[in-house]
């Protein structure tokens, strides 16, 4: 069979006789002895979990593809979560089978001899002088502890009724056909495996949370060369990014970096504005450790060092409002109560301030000026445990070994006419990671103040 090849426009003719010079004369490869992955016995117990919520079933658990992001040039590979849980691997084009006996296999694209064909040094998306070393199948095994197969014989595993999880491979998908509630019930089920986090899963996160205390550090020490640039904000994104990839993976997801009005914006990744040392900087970011689990904080910060009496007045209705959240955490509390609390507060709060009145207030009209919800798991995703069903996550209980976030916020927007015109233009978050004990709840980012006052002091220390 002919070898294909992923080349590009790098690629040049080969000659007969450099293709066999290019066969002969190379020493052991790199990492041909690995040992286990830390996580590889915590996977095995995570697949057994699963194969017993579908006992007898075949279920099929992709990695995902490469992603072009130019032409020929594809963006950095991310495996999914699920598969992440399952495995530990982060190699694109794998799939996990476990079968209706409970065994599971891994099959992948195993790293050939080099005695063997031209991938090696000629294929520009797998080739290992392209992309790097990947493991063969006896390396994969050793890694992974478990049976590796190459990912050229999955078509005959998949000869019979199986459940997919969709949307990630579309070669796996064309394998087997739908089943609709079937796979629904899959991804549901992936996703609830991760509501708890074991322990090895919670000494990741907290290695993401002290990596991400570390990047907001860097960003305040950096804070006056920032200002000085026209894009500041792109400043402050770029100090945290370097943080990021120093200490783990990447950010987890797109860092938030908005100052003045732009804080209003939830979502506001463009971060090409300047920065006003008359106005606060909404940070949103978190490191994504090299095994995947994202940390996620938040913190207005005054860019002169100190709040205004009126910055300080919205700063601390959202502290009070996430104290209060934070003080409902417990096991056997619902998830939707600590966002109900903080929003009584915000509510109170606005009431006090004669912008609701208390009908208003008692009516929900808070929303206008907060606009999403309080906080979410926290885990392999930014947003984890997202297909869960609604009974098991947003309608369940509080669980010990939970982790999630709480965030209150208040944006109050720059063409808002019903607010006075001091308010308009200033958005608040205080977003921190929290694990759930069996007392209550322990705050995974206490290395960064929330309190106004220590926010001012510790931009104080550390400007000094």
């Amino acid at each position: 069979m002919t070898e294909k090849l992923n080349t590009g426009s790098h690629d040049l003719p080969i000659s007969d006789e450099l293709a066999e010079f290019m066969r002969t004369g190379w020493g052991p490869a790199a990492g041909t002895d690995p040992e286990p992955l830390p996580v590889a016995a915590y996977a095995a117990k995570r697949r057994a979990r699963l194969a017993e919520r579908f006992p007898g079933e075949r279920l099929v658990v992709p990695s995902g593809v490469l992603v072009a992001r130019s032409n020929d040039d594809d963006h950095r590979f991310r495996a999914h979560s699920a598969f992440a849980h399952l495995t530990g691997g982060q190699q694109p084009d794998c799939v996990l089978v476990i079968e209706p006996s409970g065994a599971a296999r891994l099959f992948l694209r195993p790293r050939p001899p080099r005695s063997e064909g031209q991938e090696f040094y000629r294929d520009r998306r797998y080739g290992e002088f392209w992309v790097g070393h990947r493991p063969d199948l006896a390396e994969a095994e050793a890694l992974h502890q478990i049976e590796c197969v190459h990912i050229d014989r999955l078509p005959d595993a998949l000869t019979g009724p199986a459940r997919v999880l969709r949307g990630v491979d579309p070669s796996v998908d064309a394998l087997v056909p739908p089943s609709g509630t079937a796979d629904a019930e899959l991804a549901a089920a992936l996703s609830e495996l991760r509501l708890v986090k074991d322990e090895w899963e919670a000494a990741e996160l907290q290695r993401a949370v002290d990596a991400t205390v570390r990047g907001f550090e860097d960003v305040v020490r950096a804070l006056p060369a920032a200002l000085a640039h026209p894009r500041g904000e792109r400043y402050v994104e770029g100090v945290f990014g370097l943080r990021s990839r120093l200490e783990g993976n990447a950010v987890g997801y797109q860092s938030i970096v908005a100052s003045g009005a732009h804080a209003c914006v939830l979502h506001w990744i463009r971060n090409d504005g300047r920065l006003d040392a008359a106005d606060l900087l909404l940070l949103d970011a978190g490191v994504e450790g090299d095994n995947l689990y994202t940390a996620d904080v938040t913190r207005t910060l005054p860019l002169s060092g100190a709040y205004s009496p009126v910055q300080r007045q919205v700063y601390e209705l959202v502290y009070e409002a996430q104290s209060a959240a934070i003080g409902v955490l417990r096991p056997g509390a619902r998830f939707r109560e600590f966002h109900e609390t903080a929003m009584r507060v915000i509510g109170d709060g606005l009431v006090d301030w004669g912008l609701l009145t208390r009908a208003q207030a008692d009516a929900g009209l808070h929303r206008r000026y907060t606009l999403c919800s309080s906080g979410h798991m926290l885990g392999l995703d930014v947003h984890d445990c997202a297909r869960a069903r609604a009974g098991t996550y947003l309608d369940g209980v509080l669980e010990e070994g939970q982790v999630l976030t709480v965030e209150p916020g208040l944006y109050l927007q720059p063409d808002d006419l019903t607010l006075p015109p001091e308010l308009r233009g200033i958005g608040v978050r205080i977003e921190d990671d929290l694990v759930v004990t069996a007392e209550g709840a322990r705050l995974m980012s206490s290395g960064l103040p929330r309190h106004p006052d220590e926010v001012e002091s510790w931009m104080a220390a550390l400007a000094g």
